[in-house]
């Protein structure tokens, strides 16, 4: 994949919109499904930022709208986050200062176990890989930062 571009500040780098496109695949049926949308991280009031990710997620070739909120607020050492999920609850850390990072997060049964690397000034990338009894997932999603223009109304 080549060389990891470090990130200083990951709440910096990521502020802005992002063109957002995930395939999903489920390792135990062979089903495949792809989502397609745009990733906003703007500032919480609080500080920090909120990550809003609407778009459409097409699964057995069905077409639905699908979105998602999470908050990022500064971790405990400069330049990382702390994640979590919309209502709150903890969901992992994400330090980019070397350009890649690893994740856990247990759910129930399942563990969830994210992979994110930048790829540049302008693209990066997270991969997570789901095991538990009823899930053996994988879910790829690319980012790449949408022009200043598009911000605009």
């Amino acid at each position: 994949m080549g060389e990891f571009w470090p990130v200083a500040d990951v709440l910096a780098y990521l502020a802005g919109s992002w063109h957002t496109e995930r395939s999903v695949r489920d390792l135990a049926s062979e089903e495949s499904g792809h989502f397609s949308g745009t990733t906003v991280f703007g500032p919480l009031d609080e500080g920090g930022l909120l990550s809003r990710e609407s778009g459409t997620f097409t699964w057995q070739g069905v077409p639905r709208p699908a979105e998602r909120t999470l908050r990022y607020r500064a971790g405990s050492t400069p330049g990382t986050a702390d994640v979590r999920f919309a209502d709150g609850r903890p969901f992992h850390g994400l330090d980019l200062t070397s350009g890649r990072h690893t994740a856990d997060h247990p759910c129930a049964a399942d563990l969830y176990r994210g992979e994110f690397t930048v790829l540049g000034e302008d693209r990066w990338r997270s991969v997570w890989r789901v095991r538990g009894p009823a899930k053996d997932l994988v879910l790829t999603t690319d980012y790449t930062r949408e022009p200043a223009a598009a911000l605009r109304p």
